[in-house]
């Protein structure tokens, strides 16, 4: 009666623990594929990483400021505790740095716009910026102010802001101060022609004011106005482009 009443309980006993060594095995199994499939998904994002670094460092060895920059900035976003981002921490700052001034500089040089018109014996070469803000000449509606530099074949080269509105105080002659960056300012001798073609002041000693403008960022230059007082144009001649006029 015993032997018979026990057998049953102890086969489920047996079953119980059966089960629960398949279950455990399977848990085991389970946690190994994990940290399996963890191991290769770490070491292919590594790899990637990698790539990426031979990327920037190719760039980087090419002066590619701005290539350099975005797999600096890559590696820093997808892969920020990989060796490779640390090993090129350093050098992804300096890739910044750079791509913003080669930024800068393009933004700069568009600022610029050059012509090249036919006229009577040859070609008429410009080069024009305008002023960063409106200037108010006491006329009604600011208007940026605009520097040119002109090349002619028969009047030869000249240098003269235009105004849209107002009037320049200089028909007489008179002086305008020119700054460059934070440098002392330097007066020069302008003329206000007796014209109403434009509104135009000549400031005469244009080769001097060619190579001040290629040799700055900013330049400021102030003028007296017809209005009464003086204002104050400042132009980011930083981008000049010095081979548009090659004889100055």
């Amino acid at each position: 009666m015993t032997h018979e009443s026990t057998t049953p309980v102890k086969l489920a006993l047996i079953l119980a623990a059966a089960i629960a060594l398949s279950a455990c095995d399977s848990a085991q199994e389970q946690k190994a594929a994990a940290e399996a499939a963890a191991a290769a998904q770490a070491a292919a994002k590594e790899q990637k990483a990698q790539e990426i670094g031979k990327q920037f460092d190719a760039q980087f060895a090419q002066h590619n400021w701005e290539l350099a920059r975005a797999h600096g900035e890559e590696l820093v976003v997808m892969h920020p505790d990989s060796p490779v981002t640390e090993r090129v921490r350093a050098q992804y700052e300096e890739a910044k740095a750079k791509a913003d001034e080669v930024r800068e500089q393009r933004r700069m040089a568009g600022l610029w716009e050059y012509q090249s018109v036919a006229v009577k014996g040859g070609s008429q070469l410009s080069a024009a910026i305008y002023s960063k803000k409106p200037v108010d000449t006491g006329a009604g509606t600011p208007y940026p102010v605009r520097l040119i530099f002109r090349d002619h074949p028969e009047w030869g080269r000249s240098s003269y802001l235009v105004l849209e509105n107002g009037d320049f105080d200089c028909y007489g002659g008179c002086k305008v101060q020119v700054t460059l960056d934070d440098k002392p300012p330097r007066a020069m001798a302008a003329s206000r022609p007796k014209t109403d073609e434009a509104i135009a002041m000549f400031i005469e000693d244009e080769r001097a004011l060619w190579r001040m403008a290629g040799s700055a960022r900013v330049m400021t230059i102030e003028f007296p106005v017809k209005m009464g007082g003086t204002r104050t144009a400042m132009f980011e001649v930083g981008g000049l482009d010095k081979g548009r006029l090659p004889k100055w």
